[in-house]
């Protein structure tokens, strides 16, 4: 890996599962024409469960669902597409529970319905009838929040004793390891990373979820920004077995690489060395460019995947001159005859 980097696609690296159980409400708690819907969720990744809060691992972020903000859940007709649940918010208590009132009129359809959730609940969003989706907003201030949408399930409400949701990410999340590729022994270890910088990331569009297949398609909007991943002064192992996380990983809309567009600038200071019997004087500021059109299938970015970006610094090639001239010599002349293209 000499001045430039490489994409690792991970898996999801977690979803979350959970179950709604209709329960008998209390008395003097609701009106009689409601019943409660208690929610039992719980995080996994690998299909083995996390604490609340629990980190899955040293670089990724936090897998869990804020109980302090609530989800939506939607339901359609699944005959009809008619909408009977309309971004309903979910609340949690002072536990962390989940709970919302069903209006007990819905209990009485005998067909089946689709049940789709999303997290974090934001209010508008909107129900396409003729194609049975949902459009979720989503914008660059809201990238932190890991947005989530659960898959389709179908039940009939009226035999409904357990819904499970399985939540997955909608979102990417985006992070980037740096080591030192020198490949001069004796040149190594002399690199500080002073910044690292993405530009053009997609910051703002609206996620389409189709609730009869269960699928979702982001429509862009044509927004992007800078996200600066790393500030500061550290130095950069030697080698791919010593890279390090360049700063914090973020949170992305899906996107298209196009060819120049996006790409990720390091900025890095070289210390000063002795080489060969010679000394050669520290240098700031150095920068490099790094384009990730080329790096994935497609040069596409696909929801719900991990993207972790490797990047090696090679110092060799700083020192050198760069030789450059030109050979010059008589113009050759031709006289050509009878020749239309003159």
């Amino acid at each position: 890996m000499k001045n430039r980097f490489s994409a690792l696609l991970l898996l999801p690296f977690f979803c979350l599962a959970g179950c709604m159980k209709l329960t008998d409400k209390n008395a003097g708690d609701q009106p009689s024409d409601k019943a409660r819907l208690g929610f039992d969720i719980s995080v996994t990744r690998d299909g083995k469960p996390l604490t609340k809060g629990e980190l899955v691992d040293a670089t990724d972020l936090l897998a869990t669902m804020d109980t302090r903000r609530p989800f939506s859940l939607v339901a359609i007709e699944e005959s009809t597409g008619s909408l009977l649940l309309d971004n309903q918010p979910a609340y949690s208590d002072a536990k962390g529970d989940y709970s919302l009132y069903l209006d007990g009129s819905l209990l009485q359809i005998p067909t089946q319905v689709l049940f789709s959730a999303y997290y974090p609940y934001v209010k508008d969003i909107t129900y396409e009838g003729g194609a049975s989706a949902y459009a979720i907003p989503f914008q660059a201030s809201e990238t932190e929040a890991g947005p989530l949408v659960s898959k389709t399930v179908q039940r009939s409400i009226y035999q409904l004793n357990t819904l499970p949701l399985e939540f997955g990410h909608i979102t990417n999340d985006i992070g980037f390891k740096v080591c030192d590729v020198t490949p001069t022994e004796a040149l190594q270890g002399h690199i500080r990373l002073r910044s690292l910088t993405a530009h053009n990331v997609a910051s703002a569009g609206v996620y389409v979820n189709d609730i009869n297949a269960s699928r979702g398609n982001w429509n862009y909007q044509g927004y992007y920004r800078q996200v600066t991943v790393f500030e500061g002064d550290e130095k950069v192992g030697v080698g791919s077995s010593n890279e390090q996380m360049a700063g914090r990983r973020f949170y992305a809309i899906p996107d298209e690489i196009v060819m120049g567009k996006q790409y990720v600038e390091a900025v890095f200071d070289v210390e000063a060395f002795d080489y060969a019997g010679e000394h050669y004087g520290a240098l700031s500021g150095i920068s490099r460019k790094y384009l990730i059109y080329g790096l994935l299938p497609g040069n596409v970015m696909q929801p719900g995947k991990q993207y972790t970006f490797h990047i090696g610094l090679d110092l060799s090639s700083l020192y050198r001159e760069i030789s450059f001239n030109a050979g010059i010599s008589d113009w050759e002349t031709k006289i050509y005859e009878h020749n239309e293209d003159f």
